[in-house]
């Protein structure tokens, strides 16, 4: 398997994939191309023999520059528990403290235990469950993690 920076390509492949990598839910909308187009430095994919199997997709803050935000990450349902996820924070963590970085932030949906799990092996802290965070009733569990 190759991790490589992701290109305006993989926009396609993704988008095709996500909603079924999310045993059904409506994900695609949360994750516009303009992410593959102006954060490649900072966005990741694996690939294995050609085919996109992993992605992540992450910034650094233009507001505090000292932070960075992990938006999108998805892993194929067959490659998980082979620590794809594990490796594109890790490469994340390594390029975010290149930049200056002391931070790095993300939420998830309550609801998604996993990924409230996963964050917390990561090392990241709950900073707190907001309320309608991306709208009415679209509460939000934000979490935080010191880097560098």
């Amino acid at each position: 398997m190759q991790v490589r920076a992701i290109r305006e390509e993989d926009y396609r492949e993704v988008i095709s994939v996500i909603d079924e990598w999310w045993g059904g839910r409506q994900m695609a909308a949360m994750l516009p191309k303009l992410f593959f187009i102006h954060f490649q430095d900072t966005s990741f994919v694996v690939e294995d023999e050609g085919k996109i199997v992993a992605f992540l997709v992450g910034l650094v803050s233009q507001t505090a520059p000292d932070e960075a935000y992990i938006h999108f990450v998805g892993v194929d349902p067959n490659y998980r528990k082979q620590q794809l996820g594990n490796r594109l924070y890790q490469l994340f963590f390594e390029r975010a403290v290149e930049k200056g970085c002391r931070k790095v932030r993300c939420i998830t949906s309550p609801v998604n235990e996993g990924s409230i799990s996963f964050h917390k092996r990561m090392g990241f802290a709950v900073e707190r469950v907001a309320e309608d965070y991306d709208g009415q009733g679209q509460s939000r569990v934000l979490f935080i993690k010191q880097i560098g």
